[in-house]
């Protein structure tokens, strides 16, 4: 049997205007081994959690899944709509983003549908080119590393343009980057923060023109960065 999802808050302030889910990823393994804090697809989302929780503004909390992987009766979908209603019982109906890496990235874009949800970011998402959902009223951000080799960018690509159909899609390819974001990391963190920020606090994004969000939330919708 799964373990229970947890949440981990990386900053909730008294009065949040809105409320951020961070995802992370993961391979699957034998025996649905529970998810350790430790564990390196947990840990890579520490910073780009952090990032976002700038300001104060944002209750900002990680999910950790029920158990490793994704599994045809138990997914990591199934833990987003148990944090969605957890974090509707801590703050009430707040306008919420859920911004999650490669298999997370998967359950952010198909969890979007879930009542409170008003933006979603996708960081290098492991999708089949069949994921579908119906995201009307969202909006969407895809950043996906070219050189990705675990997750396939062009099928990122064609779920964007199949999400499009419903929601408002940003895409942004980063050339040179690899699944792990270790290389290139500042882009993908201040995607993540600056686009969820801008989205859910219907702020001006800080950054300059070129930068590759300005131009997503300008109108943009397919930018490559740098």
């Amino acid at each position: 049997m799964p373990t229970q999802p947890r949440l981990v808050a990386t900053r909730v302030p008294d009065r949040p205007e809105a409320a951020v889910l961070v995802l992370h990823g993961g391979a699957q393994r034998p025996g649905r081994p529970e998810v350790s804090p430790a564990q390196l697809s947990v840990v890579r989302m520490v910073p780009i959690a952090h990032r976002i929780a700038r300001g104060g503004r944002l209750a900002v909390y990680r999910l950790l899944n029920s158990f490793r992987g994704w599994e045809d009766h138990h997914t990591p979908v199934d833990d987003v709509a148990w944090a969605m209603r957890r974090l509707r019982e801590l703050h009430g109906d707040l306008p919420t983003s859920l911004v999650g890496h490669s298999l997370g990235g998967r359950a952010a874009l198909l969890g979007g549908v879930e009542h409170g949800v008003r933006t979603v970011v996708a960081l290098n998402p492991w999708v089949h080119r069949t994921d579908d959902a119906d995201l009307t009223g969202r909006r969407v951000l895809v950043v996906h590393g070219t050189e990705d080799r675990v997750a396939d960018p062009r099928r990122s690509a064609a779920v964007a343009r199949s999400l499009a159909r419903t929601a408002d899609v940003g895409y942004v390819s980063v050339p040179g980057a690899r699944h792990a974001m270790l290389r290139h990391g500042s882009v993908f963190e201040r995607a993540a923060a600056g686009f969820t920020r801008a989205t859910l606090l219907d702020a001006p994004h800080p950054g300059p023109a070129s930068d590759p969000v300005s131009r997503v939330l300008a109108g943009e919708q397919w930018v490559t960065a740098g």
